[in-house]
């Protein structure tokens, strides 16, 4: 075998290995051991625009590990559904987190601004509708 073919076939196996990662992320493992129970986490303050994600129990082929929680971007209308494990026939299978859609979300109605100027407004401060005479007649003239 030449060193080109040897290099072709070594760069199409890891081609076809990276096309071959996302299918295996999606895969479902049946554990015949029960997770521990939840670690309660302090909860940080957020952004407005954040949503925490509570940690959950994950399995790293022998035993589960903890995974820490953690903030992400919040989608209105929305809330988060944490990983949580259930309970099968034959072992516990991990369900990841999803964001499910919130039936109690309510659309915030922004109020109009007003306009900075209306305050003055009928109190002698920018009437346009002032008269001339308090003047002396018109600006800038001298009779």
């Amino acid at each position: 075998m030449t060193i080109k073919h040897a290099l072709k076939t070594i760069l199409l196996a890891a081609v076809l290995a990276g096309a071959t990662a996302p299918a295996l992320a999606q895969v479902t493992i049946n554990i015949g051991i029960a997770p521990p129970p939840v670690l309660y986490e302090v909860v940080p303050v957020l952004a407005p625009t954040q949503a925490w994600a509570p940690g959950y129990w994950a399995w790293n082929g022998d035993r589960h590990v903890w995974v820490r929680g953690r903030a992400m971007s919040k989608r209105d209308g929305y809330r988060w559904a944490p990983d949580n494990w259930v309970q099968t026939g034959n072992g516990y299978v991990r369900q990841p987190g999803y964001w499910v859609r919130d039936t109690s979300y309510a659309v915030k109605e922004k109020k109009p601004k007003k306009d900075k100027h209306d305050k003055h407004r009928g109190k002698g401060h920018g009437d346009d509708d002032h008269d001339d005479d308090h003047h002396g007649g018109k600006h800038g003239s001298k009779d």
